[in-house]
């Protein structure tokens, strides 16, 4: 009996070692990815440089990575609409798109996320 116990544990273990070696060796070397430098001109970067209806997937993309999704998405949008230019990236950027960057709230604060 405690010969087949041994061996079942035995076996667990290199099961267990196995798993953890094979998950270690596919997560050591992520594949890199290229820079998006170069592709900033498909966000619309430039003022003017958008068509209407290519604000709902580059806001999509800007507002990707908030907690507040909804209000991200109007404020874009209606950004989006009046200046033909969504910066780059998720966050920041603003310098690209200066009708974007200068929009500001009543407050003062900036109006487009």
């Amino acid at each position: 009996m405690a010969k087949k116990f041994c061996g079942l544990m035995f076996s667990v273990i290199m099961m267990l070692h196995l798993l953890v070696e094979n998950h270690a060796i596919e997560t050591e070397a992520p594949t890199p990815q290229p820079q998006q430098n170069s592709q900033f001109p498909k966000y619309g970067i430039t003022q003017g440089s958008l068509q209407p209806q290519e604000c709902g997937p580059r806001c999509t993309q800007r507002c990707s990575k908030t907690a507040f999704k909804k209000p991200c998405m109007f404020f874009c949008q209606k950004c989006c609409a009046k200046c033909l230019c969504v910066p780059p990236g998720t966050y920041g950027n603003k310098e690209f798109c200066p009708c974007y960057n200068n929009w500001k709230t009543k407050r003062g604060g900036p109006k487009c996320p």
